[in-house]
Formats: structure tokens, sequence, C-alpha cells
């Protein structure tokens, strides 16, 4: 399989072999227009994935537009969310999906985690790893990292 920039990527699944009862969580990056990310991120069987994690009661965390195919299974309708903000079609795109957007880096609504472009990746990927293995988890793995002395 071939990424957008033609990289071959050896893949562990196909979206049609995921299952949200094997997984405690999704992310959901982003991606560009140009280059066919809203195809699929809008492909019926991925959108339908992310609903069977929010009725499993799953965690689901998202980076810039990777907030659309979430909105686009209808499970943040009416909830805030935010995504992209340095083209405000991108946050009217969300909010035409029922989203009530809301002008922040970081956005949680109902166990979903949007946030607006990719500077918030590390913040999104440290609440993820909170919400999955608890704080002091993560105060550990940011001080071995270097983010806290």
């Amino acid at each position: 399989m071939n990424s957008t920039f033609n990289q071959k990527l050896i893949v562990d699944f196909l979206v049609d072999e995921i299952k949200a009862v094997d997984y405690d969580a999704i992310a959901i990056p982003g991606g560009f227009e140009e280059y066919g990310f809203y195809s699929d991120a809008f492909d019926p069987q991925f959108t339908s994935i992310i609903k069977k994690f929010y009725e499993e009661e799953k965690i689901i965390s998202s980076i810039c537009t990777g907030a659309f195919p979430i909105a686009k299974s209808g499970i943040l309708n009416h909830k805030k969310g935010t995504t992209y903000n340095l083209n405000p079609l991108r946050q009217q795109m969300l909010a035409d999906l029922g989203v009530n957007v809301v002008n922040q880096p970081i956005v949680e609504s109902d166990r979903i985690t949007t946030s607006w472009n990719p500077s918030t990746a590390l913040d999104v990927a440290f609440k993820l790893l909170t919400d999955l293995t608890g704080e002091e988890n993560t105060v550990s793995i940011k001080t071995k990292m270097g983010f806290l002395s």
C-alpha cells in the first residue's frame, strides 16, 4: 500500500478488519484535501468505525481536520468541537456538519477530543496518554522526554 506521498506502508489491519471492541481508543490525524483526505475520511466504513467506538464508550481523539470524519459519523451533532483554524472555511464546514464550533486549540466533548491544527498534536497525545494510563504515567513520560524537569 502506498501513502498520499507515495511512501510504501505496511499496515496491520485494513479498515474492514477494525473492531472497536479490540481497542481502548481511536486517534484520527488530519489530512490534506488536495490529496484525497475527505474521500477517505468520509468513507462510510470509516465513519461507521468511529460511531462504533462511540457506542462502545471508547475514547476518540483527533488532530486538525481529523474532526471531520467524527462529525460526519454524526456523533458530534450539537456538541462542541474544533478544527483547522487558519482557514475559516474549515470551521464553517465543521459547523455545517452539525458541530458547535469553538475557537479554541483543544475542545473536549463527551469523550471526544478535537483540536485545531498540527501545533496541538503533542497536547492531544499527552491527553490521550493520560486518559488511557493516568496522570502519574503521563508525568513520568513527559519527564523522561524532557517536557518536565
